[in-house]
């Protein structure tokens, strides 16, 4: 059998091409409320289904014999045993024990305590600990096992899709919790894209559309260019907190208040989770229905009864679904278009079912959606195509390409954050830069890597840190730091450095422990413009001020070392320029420390000079001048 190229997610004019064989190879959306696997058979991208249909509840339930039980089984046994059955486990993918999502109200879970940085559910009573990624494997599992079933004979790779907005450190876990469930875990592809991906293979649409992905637990808006087999995402926005389980929280605080319940269920676990599926049986009763009544047993032989309409539920949810509007309005604007030139508008997620999301979507982009593909579906569809492109059968050459979602960069000396990524930057990508050392006989670099749009690292999110050391001592500025950004086609970033002089290298995957918290990406980007001019401002007067600390530690060791070359009445005009330099220095005007550190360049120049030649002719001295000239010759 022969074996086909196919094109790389790749830069545009820059298409890779890689080789691969043919296999059996899936698509698999790890969604928040449910999960699906698919695959591509006679040319057609399909979902596998068992006896029960295409969805598989995300999940999964611990008992007390080790046995564990994934699906709607799971789902069944929420009410008697919430501690010990997890549910909407992505929401907590690549988060820690101090992110909102893990301390927000109305989580029936108990979480293991202690200093790891990653989170952990605590079951059946405290004597067994697992993470988001176990969780997650689990589902996996049911998934690779169903496909395995469907296609007779071992999995050759499969690609999993992940929100646009999913940050380094969710990915990874993503990417790990593939390799628990003994997956090859070929791709991570952005959700967005895979959607744009099944409708434009199955439609054969061109143009520009904008993909508004709301589904169980992530909000995610890209708009894509879709034009002869090429995808390029434009830009995008979201927010990885932002779904359909915050509208059910907010539908069972309101059930609560009308049971005469506190709206954290007084503790009650149990409680938590009857209410919390009765909110989103309600919600989903709803996308069809005018009216519906709500049944929750508050205690046993205590039922409370209520009649919940389209209306009501409207009113509770309109507040969080509003959140979704600025992240989109963003998406078209750094992508350069207005509403009326989409092609489009393309619904992804279960949450998109909602009449309240569809009327929304309408109103924000002044056009009815397209939602002709099964909106619970369509992710794990496109991610079959990008599976079978990759293992080796599909017969057309499609180019996929993601971007960036937010900046990466640098700290600089004095706070500020070097961009060598920018935002918005078609993956996979890279980018080398530079760097020199502030202070003379520095032996090593501390590299901080951070993650954002604003100018100071203070503002920034921090994603690792690490250290090249062993460097001789030289001089501030000889040294030459060459440091390489790249981050492949999952969007996962490699850092690393290398000193030029001596060939010392070190290199780091970045990897962040937790993921961003509640609103964060979406503060971040809106911070970066709200603060923008103030931000440009305080970057160049750190710059001055590290730039003026630089040239007065300099000129103190100059001054120290060749006294004896100052002329007559020399070093007090230097000593004025530096106290001038001093004095703007502690100010906040950074053209006046500009302006200074002018004046004290010229205060020292002729004294420079002087110590440039005395050093070029120590240098010299006992050397064969013929032989020196030969060299220069050459």
């Amino acid at each position: 059998m022969a074996v086909e190229t196919l094109f790389e997610i790749s830069e545009p004019g820059e298409a890779q091409t890689k080789e691969v064989r043919r296999g059996r190879a899936v698509g698999i959306d790890l969604g928040t409320t449910n999960s699906l696997v698919a695959v591509v058979q006679a040319g057609q991208p399909i979902c596998l289904r068992d006896q029960l249909g295409s969805l598989l509840p995300s999940v999964v339930h611990y008992a007390a014999d080790g046995s564990v039980v994934v699906g709607q089984a799971a789902r069944g046994l929420a009410a008697q045993a919430p501690q010990d059955t997890i549910a909407s486990v992505k929401r907590f993918m690549g988060r820690g024990p101090r992110d909102a999502e893990v301390t927000r109200r109305l989580t029936p879970y108990e979480f293991a305590p202690g200093a790891d940085a990653v989170v952990r559910f605590s079951l059946l009573g405290g004597r067994r600990a697992v993470t988001p990624v176990e969780v997650s494997a689990e589902i996996l599992r049911v998934l690779k096992a169903r496909a395995e079933a469907a296609l007779g004979g071992e999995l050759d790779g499969a690609v999993i899709t992940v929100p646009a907005y999913f940050d380094d450190g969710q990915r990874q876990a993503t990417r790990d919790a593939g390799r628990l469930a003994g997956l090859d875990v070929m791709r991570l592809l952005n959700e967005p894209t895979a959607a744009a991906l099944a409708y434009g293979l199955d439609k054969q649409a061109e143009g520009t559309f904008a993909v508004f992905d709301l589904g169980g637990g992530t909000f995610d808006i890209s708009i894509l260019k879709l034009e002869g087999g090429v995808f390029e995402v434009k830009s995008t926005g979201g927010d990885s907190a932002l779904g359909g389980d915050d509208f059910d929280r907010a539908l069972a605080a309101r059930l609560l208040r009308q049971m005469g319940l506190p709206e954290d269920a007084a503790g009650d676990r149990s409680l938590t989770r009857r209410v919390l599926d009765a909110a989103r049986d309600a919600k989903e009763a709803l996308t069809k229905l005018s009216a519906t009544e709500v049944v929750i047993e508050r205690r046993p032989g205590d039922v409370w009864r209520g009649t919940l309409t389209r209306d009501e539920l409207d009113d509770v949810v309109r507040p969080v679904l509003d959140r979704c509007e600025p992240p989109a309005r963003r998406a078209l604007r750094d992508a350069g278009l207005e509403a009326k030139q989409l092609s489009g508008v393309i619904l992804v997620g279960g949450a998109t079912r909602m009449p309240i999301v569809r009327r929304l979507v309408a109103s924000l982009f002044g056009r009815e959606p397209l939602a002709d593909i099964d909106p619970d579906e369509v992710v794990a569809l496109g991610a079959a195509v990008q599976a079978d492109l990759l293992a080796g059968n599909a017969r057309k050459d499609v180019v996929l390409m993601d971007v960036v979602p937010l900046s990466l960069g640098l700290e600089m000396m004095g706070g500020v954050a070097e961009k060598l990524i920018h935002r918005n930057t078609t993956v996979p990508c890279g980018a080398v830069q530079t760097f020199t050392t502030y202070a003379d006989n520095q032996t090593g670099f501390d590299l901080h890597v951070v993650q954002g749009e604003r100018e100071l690292v203070a503002d920034c999110r921090s994603l690792a840190r690490f250290k090249l050391t062993g460097i001789p001592p030289m001089p501030a500025g000889m040294a030459r730091l060459q440091v390489t950004f790249l981050v492949d086609a999952d969007g996962l970033l490699g850092v690393s450095a290398r000193e030029e002089t001596t060939g010392k290298e070190s290199s780091i995957r970045v990897k962040p422990s937790y993921g961003l918290t509640d609103d964060e990406v979406e503060r971040m980007i809106r911070d970066s413009f709200a603060h923008a001019e103030r931000d440009v401002s305080e970057r160049l007067l750190v710059v001055e001020r590290v730039e003026a600390d630089r040239i007065l530690q300099a000129t103190r060791v100059a001054l120290a070392a060749s006294a004896d070359l100052l002329v007559d009445g020399e070093r007090a005009a230097i000593e004025a320029a530096m106290a001038a330099l001093e004095t703007s220095k502690a100010g906040r005007d950074h053209l006046a420390i500009r302006a200074a550190i002018a004046a004290l360049d010229a205060a020292s120049k002729d004294f420079a000079t002087r110590r440039m030649n005395q050093a070029l002719q120590q240098g010299l001295r006992g050397q064969d001048i013929g032989a020196v000239e030969s060299k220069v010759g050459k």
